[in-house]
């Protein structure tokens, strides 16, 4: 199967590719830079929009260029898409589309109600997308991904891999959360599978392990996979809260978005694409995908 990927040069998009390489598909990497129009292929089977803006929890960026990029640039290639010959779509847009916080387990039910730019951006993407004609044959997926990891990856999980490594106690272990995450192994394989579906119907799908994992059993995991014990330090949340808020209008690395995501609670369902595909299991449990992505910190 002939299949095109923009984005293919970020983490997600190398690992998609090298992944769907393996099991003999023939990929495209189309780059959205300049005039990309000359370079898109009309005749390939499937396309993939991976190109985006990522989520700045910095908050520096200018809040424009997340439409820019998720949102009109999304409407842009989906149109030639609608043109074209191809027959399926996959547009990943986020759980950030849906909410930034979460009580419960999220499904794709949820009544969209994004704070930040990106997750607005991404939802009227998706807003858009599903507002379109769909040709008879054409397929049209939206995944919303919970916060991928794998080997290579940068991001809040190395951040927090140097704090156990320098043997920092992680001093937020007086919160107790559950949180959602994605390895790269899981996130291929579905890609891998919904291809391969021909009666699987157009549609948004979550995508997230099939457990979740508490920061403290995050720590706990990281020190293992190290060698060394577990350092948890249970200093009070309203000290912490204060330090953030602070953070927000200061350059502290500790900002109320930072604290947040790395406490709260974020559990995403993943049970609408399993059974949507008659899969029970994800191939690597949400541990197992985790130690494979700290082992590969190792390696730096």
């Amino acid at each position: 199967m002939k299949i095109t990927i923009t984005g293919a040069s970020g983490f997600v998009g190398t690992n998609l590719s090298i992944y769907l390489k393996d099991k003999h598909h023939s990929i495209d990497a189309l780059s959205l830079r300049g005039n990309w129009l000359t370079n898109f292929n009309p005749t390939v089977d499937a396309i993939i929009h991976l190109a985006g803006k990522a989520h700045d929890t910095k908050n520096t960026s200018d809040a424009q260029d997340y439409f820019n990029i998720n949102t009109e640039l999304t409407k842009e290639v989906f149109q030639k898409f609608l043109q074209s010959e191809i027959q399926d779509f996959f547009y990943f847009s986020s759980v950030k589309a849906v909410a930034d916080t979460v009580e419960g387990l999220l499904t794709e039910e949820a009544q969209p109600q994004p704070i930040t730019p990106y997750g607005k951006s991404k939802i009227e993407a998706e807003k858009y997308l599903l507002q379109q004609n769909l040709p008879a044959g054409k397929r049209l997926f939206i995944i919303r991904p919970c916060m991928i990891h794998g080997p290579g990856n940068k991001g809040n999980l190395n951040l927090l891999y140097e704090v156990v490594e320098k043997g920092i106690p992680w001093p937020l272990a007086a919160f107790e959360n559950k949180r959602a995450f994605l390895s790269i192994d899981n996130l291929s394989f579905l890609i891998l599978k919904m291809i391969q579906n021909k009666d699987l119907s157009s549609g948004i799908y979550n995508f997230a392990d099939d457990q979740s994992v508490s920061t403290n059993n995050l720590v706990t995991i990281i020190s293992d996979v190290l060698g060394k014990k577990a350092k948890l330090l249970k200093i009070p949340k309203s000290l912490f809260s204060s330090i953030a808020k602070i953070g927000d209008v200061t350059k502290l690395p500790l900002n109320t978005e930072r604290l947040q995501k790395l406490t709260e609670n974020y559990e995403v369902s993943n049970q609408k694409i399993k059974s949507a595909l008659g899969i029970q299991h994800l191939p690597l449990t949400a541990e197992q995908g985790l130690r494979k992505t700290i082992e590969s910190f190792k390696q730096k």
